[in-house]
């Protein structure tokens, strides 16, 4: 793909990229591809993971990752992408000594145990502070006046979790009315549900992750959080024309004409031999139909949702690097960077 104009781009203006999605739908790894698809260009884009898991690392082939921003890739056309490995005790002493100028005493609080306890009794204190830290990534400014980043993409909780993580003002009315820790609530919600982010789910074309996908869709949309695009993870190509495909799920498969083709291509001996051949590959064919015809399904329920849907093809061999930048490009190809 040439160069991209603003009009080439579905999330132009969209600056926190929230990644959505449930368990084994490759979250990490469409985070991780969308940063890269971002800062692809020259651009510079944060890579931040908020649940301690080391994911990003992972990806990467890289040792666990600090509390620090750092330069982990380059992306096509010198972009490049920087990690955050969020920790939340960390983001408390940040915030700390930011409003009260107390970071030596947040330390000894940790020691105590005094800050397990407080983000065990108020867990939105816990999400305030992480989707804090996004959204001060975000206003972030060098001495020029310009931003330092150009985009910033989190690899958020799963599905489930995901409108209460990010609905951060309902969650700390009850903890703080007034003062910093609200105004800094407030400021999280001024980013989280503004034209500055949209939230994006991965699934897989499967029942149970396409309802969650659905469910969680529905939950931002109450809580009138801006909801992004859908992206569709290991979509697996279609092998067979669709006459035949219709056939072998309606089971009016001709095995015969299998038969005869092993027997021109010499990749069966005897009759007996065709037939148990014939057998066992019309079998694989039945199944790829009836998986077809429910992806076709599945695929149907996203296109309701009324959100745009992009394509990611399965990694045969797995997501490692080559394959992130497989990812990434297919990304840009469909517009979504």
């Amino acid at each position: 793909m040439g160069a991209e104009t603003a009009r080439d781009i579905d999330w132009d203006g969209v600056r926190l990229h929230v990644v959505s999605g449930k368990g084994g739908t490759g979250k990490t790894t469409v985070a991780a591809a969308l940063a890269l698809a971002l800062a692809a260009g020259g651009r510079k884009v944060l890579l931040m993971e908020v649940e301690g898991r080391q994911g990003i690392a992972q990806i990467f082939d890289l040792p666990p990752l600090p509390y620090e921003e750092r330069k982990i890739a380059v992306a096509p056309g010198g972009g490049d992408v920087y990690a955050l490995a969020l920790d939340p005790e960390e983001a408390l002493l940040e915030y700390l000594e930011m409003f009260y100028g107390i970071k030596r005493m947040g330390k000894a609080l940790t020691k105590m145990g005094v800050v397990d306890f407080a983000t065990t009794i108020a867990p939105g204190l816990r999400d305030v502070l992480v989707t804090g830290k996004a959204s001060e990534a975000v206003r972030r400014r060098d001495k020029s006046g310009d931003r330092v980043y150009d985009a910033i993409v989190m690899d958020a909780p799963p599905t489930g979790r995901i409108a209460r993580f990010l609905n951060v003002t309902q969650e700390v009315a009850g903890l703080a009315r007034v003062g910093p820790v609200r105004n800094h609530a407030d400021m999280v919600r001024g980013v989280v549900a503004s034209p500055d982010t949209a939230v994006h789910f991965v699934t897989l074309l499967e029942e149970m992750p396409v309802q969650e996908t659905l469910d969680g869709i529905a939950e931002l949309r109450t809580a009138k959080l801006p909801v992004g695009g859908i992206f569709i993870n290991m979509v697996r190509p279609v092998v067979l024309p669709g006459p035949v495909l219709d056939a072998a799920y309606h089971n009016r498969f001709d095995h015969s004409e299998l038969m005869l083709g092993l027997k021109a291509a010499g990749l069966a001996d005897g009759k007996a031999d065709a037939s148990k051949v014939a057998e066992a590959l019309a079998q694989e064919v039945s199944e790829h139909a009836r998986r077809t015809e429910l992806e076709k399904r599945e695929r149907l329920s996203l296109e309701a949702a009324g959100v745009p849907c992009y394509d990611l093809p399965l990694l045969p061999d797995g997501a490692d690097l080559a394959g992130l930048y497989e990812l990434a490009e297919a990304i840009r190809k469909q517009g979504a960077a």
